[in-house]
């Protein structure tokens, strides 16, 4: 019976048919895949196509059934008097159409593997000096760029809203297992800018670039993304999406969502329900969130303040919202370097935050690293380092976890590890200033100018504030006297704001090899020493290191922390100052701050070693 059945089958051209509509079915959805983004139609029309056609393979097959094409038109399958229909013509021209379709197929299929080629393996970061990234080689297409969206509210005064909406979904596309995301940095580098988006896929080094627009009036939102091939520019989706301001949540979730399908990523877990979750169903609270992180991201030091208040009235708003505890954080802890007045109170506030936000939400990774910093500046640096790795372990993709785990190691003396984690957060994102500034330190510390001086003008470019104190070295070392004290000057202002106006020149003055200027500047500093502040400049010890007058630099060190221990540790263990290092002082100081306790937990540094007398011989 079921031979039977199956020769029908043939007999009828019910295989040849079904074999031809899947085959054309296929060769139509390439066509109109690479067809319908140049004229930007809707990715939902695509769809549409698909679902058609597939609906339409029944009655294509049951219609092969009950009918015949013959030379003399289309005819039932059996004639009025029961003959069957003369079907060996047909069989053999589709027997012909078949083949034919196979082999465009085989020849569509070979040029697509020849365009793609096999993906090369992702650069090691390399970062030229010029005003774009390094390029990156893509991976295997699964890599994007999220631009920042420009904003188009009538008034202009929405780029916070705009940034933010970026950068969430930036961040929520970060977490996908397999997707590739270009660092926020890196991506907003080229905001305002108008550049081919193939020119800046290449520099950041991805297969998409995601672009789009916020217009924000009142309460009601419209978001527009698209998302561009970066070799050749062409749309491979668009869309708009219109709200009021309780529906950006949607929104963002509905944006993100439509990407990852598009580049055929699949999700699994939470992610499959909730891609985005800004952690918080309040558009209020959240609005204030974004101003505030704007005001974070750039570091806009003067207006920490309104940070503060701004998060503070979110969490007002919003009490659960365990991420403004974190950012609020955050800020506390930066604030605490340049409200020096107010430094140990808002470490307290920045700690409790940071405590808060954990037990609201234990998986967030920022918390910990605020706490990691704020404890580091305690001088409490066993904890520092466990909190900051914690915050690396949960959440490896943020730039900020990265970068403070790198100042804790290097902090504490571990240079090599340090450099390590330096690596990693230019890695995520290649343009970040401070990173950038670090790591040409360390360059620069190792005997390669070259690269150091690369990364410290891609630092300054990206509005690093004192790279100047590490150019000015280098300027100081090719013969530029004027260039090195003017860097140097500029430098030391970003430091140098609770003593005189006029330190900072003068300070650079004795540094490169003014007499008098170095008199002065002795005299400024013991005047300022002998006021005890409360919190201890980290400019003031460093220019007396700077000054060679080592034992000095570190008995005002071992007062107790200072608003910036990462000046003195900068030079303390490199090779700059291995002179101090036979100083009973510097034993006096790893004592007194905390250093020979960690060091003896964890292990001391790759240079230094433990004596039997339990100080530390470090080369």
């Amino acid at each position: 019976m079921s031979a039977n059945f199956f020769s029908e089958l043939k007999r009828r051209n019910v295989i040849r048919m079904a074999g031809l509509y899947l085959v054309g079915a296929w060769l139509l959805v390439q066509v109109a895949e690479t067809v319908l983004p140049v004229f930007d139609v809707p990715a939902w029309v695509l769809r549409a196509v698909i679902i058609a056609l597939a609906l339409g393979f029944v009655p294509a097959v049951v219609a092969a059934w009950v009918f015949e094409l013959t030379p003399e038109g289309l005819r039932r399958e059996h004639n009025a008097d029961g003959s069957p229909a003369p079907v060996d013509r047909t069989a053999r021209r589709l027997d012909i159409v078949v083949i034919a379709l196979l082999l465009v197929v085989a020849g569509v299929t070979v040029m697509a593997r020849m365009g793609q080629g096999d993906a090369p393996a992702a650069a090691a970061v390399s970062v030229e000096p010029s005003a774009a990234p390094a390029a990156k080689a893509p991976s295997a297409g699964q890599s994007i760029a999220v631009l920042a969206f420009a904003d188009l509210s009538p008034g202009k005064d929405q780029e916070y809203f705009s940034d933010g909406i970026s950068e969430e979904i930036l961040n929520s596309l970060a977490k996908v297992p397999g997707l590739r995301v270009a660092g926020r940095t890196s991506a907003f580098h080229y905001k305002g800018r108008d550049e081919d988006l193939r020119e800046i896929g290449s520099a950041l080094g991805v297969a998409h670039v995601l672009e789009g627009s916020v217009r924000k009036q009142g309460e009601r939102v419209r978001i527009t993304a698209q998302l561009i091939r970066s070799d050749d520019g062409f749309h491979v989706w668009s869309e708009t999406y219109d709200g009021e301001m309780s529906d950006v949540f949607a929104l963002q979730e509905r944006i993100a969502q439509a990407i990852t399908g598009e580049l055929k990523l699949v999700l699994t877990g939470q992610q499959a329900q909730q891609l985005v979750n800004v952690g918080t169903s309040n558009a209020d609270a959240y609005s204030k969130f974004l101003q505030a992180t704007a005001i974070f991201n750039r570091r806009e030091s003067e207006r920490y303040r309104e940070a503060q208040a701004l998060l503070e009235a979110a969490i007002a708003l919003d009490p659960e919202f365990a991420r403004a505890y974190a950012r609020l954080a955050s800020v506390l802890v930066v604030s605490s370097n340049v409200r020096l007045e107010d430094s140990q109170a808002l470490l307290d506030d920045g700690i409790a935050a940071a405590q808060r936000a954990i037990a609201i939400d234990p998986s967030l990774g920022e918390p910990h690293a605020a706490m990691g910093r704020a404890l580091g500046q305690r001088w409490r640096h066993a904890e520092a380092l466990a909190e900051n790795e914690k915050a690396v372990a949960l959440d490896p993709g943020d730039v900020n976890s990265q970068f403070w785990l790198a100042v804790g190691l290097f902090n504490t003396g571990y240079r090599r590890q340090g450099i390590a984690a330096l690596d990693a957060t230019l890695a995520l994102d290649p343009m970040l200033p401070n990173p950038l500034f670090w790591r040409g330190r360390e360059y620069v510390l190792a005997g390669d100018i070259d690269n150091g001086m690369r990364l410290l003008k891609l630092a300054a470019e990206g509005g690093h504030r004192f790279v100047g104190l590490e150019m000015g070295r280098v300027l100081a070392a090719r013969g530029d006297s004027a260039g090195a004290e003017a860097a140097t000057a500029a430098g030391l202002k970003y430091f140098s704001g609770a003593l005189a106006p006029e330190a900072p020149a003068l300070f650079a003055k004795a540094i490169h090899g003014d007499a008098a200027a170095r008199q002065q500047s002795v005299a400024l500093l013991e005047a300022y020493v002998a006021t005890r502040p409360e919190l201890m400049p980290g400019v003031v010890p460093y220019i007396f290191l700077r000054l060679g007058d080592y034992e000095r630099a570190f008995t005002v060190a071992a007062m107790g922390p200072t608003d910036n221990d990462s000046l003195l540790m900068g030079d303390m263990l490199g090779p700059r100052a291995a002179p101090a290092r036979a100083l009973p002082a510097f034993q006096d100081y790893l004592r007194r701050s905390g250093l020979a306790d960690v060091w003896q937990q964890r292990g001391p540094p790759d240079q230094c070693r433990r004596l039997a007398n339990g100080d530390f011989q470090c080369d």
